[in-house]
């Protein structure tokens, strides 16, 4: 070592910007709505923590370092029920609670019109619809329509459409012409598609995991949204609903008309809207 110089330690290579995205957008398979920092915590007795946040689809993705290519925690925000006021902070920084059904979590962000934005934008994609904030600035409110868009476009056309590729493989043997609302979908992604789409339907018909039979969800809008399941049974030519009195019809098809009339119109079988979809994105 020469005298009066120390020596550095080697520095290490850091990832270029463009190679991180690509690595998360690989590992989330997302489009990238929103990003920053906010600080995070689940409890009003915790610390808050910062992360490098994504809004990707309706998730949000927290990584503990900007240039980190992978995340540290994600947390699904498509069932958020509400979102509190914005509430400036002494220091100037800003928080927001979102009200989720399994509970809450609190952001802060480094000030007002931050909390704002990211506010709006986890409503409108969680909503499926830009909401009606005056305080919001043009260029933020036109961010916003494009994602609401995207958003709409992802649900549509990747989400929907593979869902309605798959009624061709109905979980019985026997071919059966099926019913316009049958999709090949599990549980959940039948609520998610009632809930993202209530204009389309708010009736499904899928099959059981056992793969033999059958269920319907339906959405009812009454004081509240209110989400029930029905199991149907295939058994020889028939099919039972089974409900108090088990009910016995001929056909899928019956079995879905059975729903709308003993409901006088308020079921509506849910069909997807080809037509309101866009192509999707080069």
């Amino acid at each position: 070592m020469l005298s009066g110089i120390r020596e550095q330690p080697e520095a290490t290579p850091q990832p270029a910007p463009r190679r991180i995205f690509q690595e998360r957008q690989r590992i989330t398979r997302l489009p990238l709505y929103l990003q920053g920092y906010l600080s995070v915590r689940h409890s009003r007795w915790q610390e808050f923590r910062a992360y490098w946040t994504e809004l990707r689809g309706t998730m949000l993705f927290f990584y503990d370092d900007k240039k980190a290519p992978t995340y540290s925690q994600k947390l699904d925000v498509s069932a958020l029920t509400s979102a509190t006021d914005i509430c400036p902070d002494e220091n100037g920084s800003a928080r927001f609670i979102l009200m989720l059904s399994n509970g809450e979590l609190e952001l802060k962000a480094n000030d007002c019109e931050c909390a704002k934005e990211w506010k709006g934008f986890i409503l409108t994609v969680t909503k499926l619809s830009v909401p009606p904030d005056e305080s919001l600035l043009p260029e933020q409110l036109t961010r916003m329509h494009e994602v609401l868009e995207k958003e709409k476009k992802r649900i549509s056309v990747n989400d929907c459409s593979s869902a309605s590729l798959n009624r061709k493989s109905p979980p019985s043997s026997t071919l059966t012409t099926m019913p316009a609302c049958f999709y090949a979908v599990s549980r959940q992604k039948a609520i998610e598609m009632l809930e993202q789409n209530p204009s389309w339907g708010n009736l499904i018909l899928r099959p059981r995991s056992d793969s033999k039979n059958y269920a319907i969800t339906i959405r009812h809008e009454l004081d509240a949204p209110s989400l029930k399941h029905y199991r149907v049974i295939s058994e020889g030519k028939s099919y039972i609903i089974e409900l108090e009195r088990r009910v016995i019809l001929p056909s899928l098809q019956d079995v879905v008309n059975y729903f709308v009339t003993q409901t006088r119109g308020n079921l509506k079988p849910f069909v997807i809207q080809t037509g309101a979809a866009e192509d999707p994105e080069s």
